[in-house]
């Protein structure tokens, strides 16, 4: 069983006994994994939508709420997903939306799943335009292998934070310009949540676009384990976070699916800086 990340000579060794699903996706253009999916593929892969299927319409919860978990799991069986079966996700953003595919199989109970090294760029046979149809599946939803935590139970342990004496380890996956309030393309209001630090995603992968390797991720997390709170713009490449920190062998972090974009729906919120 392969259960963070899987490289693609695996893939390649095992894409008949594999379900792939193409998680493709760009934040601002809904659409963009559709036709990239239809342009050439993964033979077997099945589309995926980041906002469709691993995300429910956006809303006071923030710009990507988590699915309800019965229409996802109703989506899995559709896909002809079964509790059995090894699932690989993946990209072409360094994982950053193929990790939210992970995060929420893992989110159903889900261990089988992993994400594709590299991503589309390390896939170096053929893509082919033939969509897969297969008979529907039997996943069911298990015990949740992940954790969260909502935004009532962040509020009050923002409110106890000191410098002092940190009450958790809020990470956020964002790049330091958003972080700063320097530059948002995205949301409405700039700035991070308070006591914070800036984890950015794309700091867990190499040059290359492969994830580090894990005594290097281990090393940059090593003094964030204990208490750690993932977020981003809305939980999406928070969880390429909790990937990094497992392939790291931390323990598993929570996340905070509304992240940013739920946080300042509320105006009484504080915001940094």
């Amino acid at each position: 069983m392969y259960s963070t990340i899987i490289s693609v000579n695996l893939l390649t060794e095992n894409l008949s006994q594999f379900r792939v699903l193409d998680c493709r996706a760009q934040l601002g253009d809904l659409d963009y994994g559709r036709r990239a999916y239809a342009a050439g593929h993964i033979p077997g892969a099945l589309h995926a939508d980041l906002d469709t299927d691993f995300a429910a319409p956006p809303g006071a919860e923030g710009r990507h709420p988590l699915p309800d978990p019965q229409a996802l799991a109703a989506t899995l069986r559709r896909w002809g997903i079964n509790d059995t079966d090894q699932i690989v996700t993946y990209d072409d953003a360094g994982g950053a939306f193929a990790a939210r595919a992970w995060w929420c199989l893992r989110w159903l109970g889900h261990a089988a799943v992993a994400v594709l090294d590299g991503g589309l760029n390390a896939w170096q046979h053929p893509l082919t335009q033939e969509v897969p149809r297969p008979r529907a599946g039997r996943f069911s939803i298990r015990p949740s292998l992940t954790r969260t935590i909502d935004v009532t139970a962040l509020e009050k342990l923002v409110a106890q934070q000191s410098a002092d004496n940190p009450a958790y380890h809020l990470l956020d996956a964002r790049t330091p310009e958003r972080f700063n309030g320097e530059r948002e393309p995205i949301d409405p209001v700039a700035g991070h949540i308070p006591g914070a630090q800036c984890m950015p995603f794309q700091e867990n992968l190499t040059q290359t676009g492969t994830f580090k390797a894990a005594e290097q991720l281990a090393k940059r997390f090593r003094a964030l384990t204990e208490d750690s709170i993932c977020y981003c713009g809305s939980g999406v490449t928070a969880a390429h976070n909790v990937l990094a920190m497992k392939i790291a062998g931390c323990a598993e972090p929570m996340l905070y699916p509304g992240s940013w974009s739920e946080w300042i729906t509320d105006p009484s919120r504080p915001c940094s800086p």
